[in-house]
């Protein structure tokens, strides 16, 4: 996008505010972390353990700040200190379920809550930060509020708890927020409306207005969006939050209006280089860059951004992840693979998301490793056994790879319970079960003991049907010749014919007929096996010698090479052009 590269001619090795002199009070760590400036957080607070140890708090926000860097297991040694300082610490226990609740690990993460809770008193930071852990991303699965998978489980778990610490603290805007947090991640705006204006009714609030922004942002009421960043950045000119936001709006916004484009797009980077700039540049900081660049598609700017990463020392091993992402879609498929391979060796199982799978499936694919990328594919299916559209995804490579027996299982699979299967995928699947039964016929010629599976035709009819009932009264030639080749299937010995095909073979020739454009050379075999087949239906089940005949003939003129075609008139000797 034209956005990204304004951003990268800005530079982004901006001093932040503040660097040289931190506050020393728990106070002005708290509000760095608001603020998303979370080295600055960390010095703070590392230095606050050090003047302060006896202070459990310390050490929990600093083990928060460790989670919102997605250092879960750094936090977690974090929190255990706090609680080695005061064994009865809530927030402490709430930050160890907090990684448990990470790591998906129900139990751990229920219990050390419920310990919180119970040792909590009247301090209703416990429950917010409860709240906050289940509004927070677990391992494998996408990041952030801001269009994240948080479950509706969670968002509830969420609500019900912050509930009970604004029954212990009716004055804690904060808990308000987390809970218009954990509405606006079910899609209840009017739920989260009222949360985020009590949170604003009680006190001044920057976090509270960017999140009405963000509100009005899903709605597309991008001038009200606007009106909550300029009101935040009026409580706090240094509040970074609001100019990131204020640049997704206006990446939101530029499709809608394409006069605007140019102009929203470099609002757009203006804001976000501010948001760098107040927060700080570092490796934290250049990775939440990079999942901007992701949300805006420019993978040249992020495979940039993911290489120079990857060569820092200090680099977070999610860098790999970035440079695999931008490396595939910048056709750059071994270096891809290559990253996405260091990623899912060196990360915690845990951290693995179906789409790491996906995307380094595809790209040993593209490269003809395709035994070794389907395999890739299906390890994505045990990250997130939830994530239907995999299977189409399998299919259809497998599909393409003739593996047909495979790609009917996968798509079956895909078309039933996926929302997003298309007409297409119910015609691969079909098309899929034709082939291996198909393959069974031709097996048995040279082996009398198989016997074709008679339900997998069942199953390429039934497909068929469904793709015909869609196109209702727009039929496909080519999916009819299909769907009558599994009637005939059906109908057994031709001696016996039933005409189970008879109607799908008739509407074929008929829109074959009817083209104006010159017939292609399958449409010319295609339509000699349907003439044959009216043929012999005419010749054995309704005894027309005369319409046989006429039949046959249309069929030799067609495809005279036709098996059946030359048998009849090799058998019958009624002038056909017999070889």
């Amino acid at each position: 996008m034209k956005m990204i590269s304004k951003i990268a001619g800005a530079g982004l090795g901006l001093m932040f505010l503040g660097s040289s002199v931190f506050a020393q009070s728990l106070a002005d760590a708290k509000k760095a972390i608001d603020a998303e400036q979370y080295q600055k957080a960390k010095s703070m607070l590392k230095n606050l353990t050090t003047t302060q140890a006896d202070k459990d708090e310390n050490y929990f926000y600093l083990g928060w700040v460790y989670i919102k860097q997605d250092y879960a297991d750094s936090a977690k040694a974090i929190f255990n200190k706090g609680l080695a300082i005061n064994s009865k610490s809530p927030l402490n226990m709430v930050g160890i379920g907090a990684v448990a609740h990470i790591e998906k690990d129900n139990a751990t993460a229920t219990n050390n809550f419920n310990q919180a809770i119970a040792v909590a008193g009247k301090n209703s930071k416990p429950y917010l930060y409860i709240g906050l852990s289940y509004l927070l991303p677990v391992n494998g699965s996408s990041k952030g509020i801001n269009g994240s998978k948080i479950t509706p489980a969670d968002a509830d778990a969420a609500i019900a708890v912050l509930t009970k610490g604004k029954a212990v603290n009716p004055k804690d805007a904060e808990i308000l927020i987390a809970m218009g947090d954990a509405y606006r991640s079910q899609l209840k705006s009017n739920d989260a409306y009222t949360s985020y204006s009590g949170a604003l009714a009680m006190e001044k609030s920057a976090a509270a207005n960017v999140a009405l922004g963000v509100l009005w942002q899903y709605a597309d009421n991008f001038d009200g969006s606007k009106d909550q960043f300029k009101a935040a950045l009026a409580i706090d000119p240094n509040y970074g939050p609001a100019y990131r936001e204020w640049a997704e709006t206006d990446l939101r916004e530029s499709p809608k209006d394409p006069t605007k484009y140019d102009a929203l797009v470099k609002d757009a980077a203006e804001q976000y280089k501010k948001y760098i700039s107040l927060t700080d540049y570092s490796v934290e900081s250049q990775m939440r860059y990079a999942d901007f660049l992701v949300r805006t598609k420019d993978y040249v700017q992020l495979q940039k951004v993911a290489t120079d990463l990857s060569a820092s020392a200090k680099s977070n091993l999610r860098a790999y992840r970035y440079l695999g992402y931008a490396a595939f879609e910048n056709k750059d498929y071994p270096a891809a693979e290559s990253a996405l391979t260091k990623w899912i060796k060196e990360a915690d199982a845990k951290r693995l998301l179906p789409n790491d799978y996906l995307y380094l499936g595809r790209s040993q694919i593209l490269q003809k490793k395709d035994s070794v990328g389907v395999q890739t594919l299906r390890t994505a299916l045990t990250v997130d056994t939830s994530n239907v559209d995999i299977y189409g995804e399998i299919g259809t490579t497998l599909y393409n790879l003739h593996n047909y027996a495979d790609a009917a299982q996968a798509l079956k699979t895909f078309t039933e319970r996926s929302r997003n299967a298309q007409l297409n995928d119910h015609f691969k699947e079909a098309f899929s079960y034709y082939q291996v039964y198909k393959s069974q016929l031709i097996k048995q010629q040279t082996d009398k003991t198989i016997k074709p599976d008679t339900t997998i035709l069942a199953k390429a009819d039934t497909a068929f049907s469904y793709v015909e009932r869609k196109l209702g009264a727009k039929p496909n030639a080519q999916i009819l010749y299909f769907h009558a080749n599994v009637k005939d299937f059906e109908d057994g010995d031709r001696n016996n014919i039933k005409g189970l095909a008879k109607p799908f073979f008739e509407q074929y020739v008929q829109l074959i007929t009817a083209k104006t454009t010159p017939l292609k050379d399958d449409e010319k075999t295609s339509m000699g096996v349907a003439l044959a087949y009216l043929g012999n239906y005419a010749e054995n089940k309704e005894k027309d010698s005369a319409k046989a005949l006429d039949l046959y003939t249309k069929a030799q003129t067609f495809d005279p090479e036709n098996p059946q075609v030359k048998y009849y008139f090799a058998t019958k000797k009624t002038g056909g052009k017999s070889k």
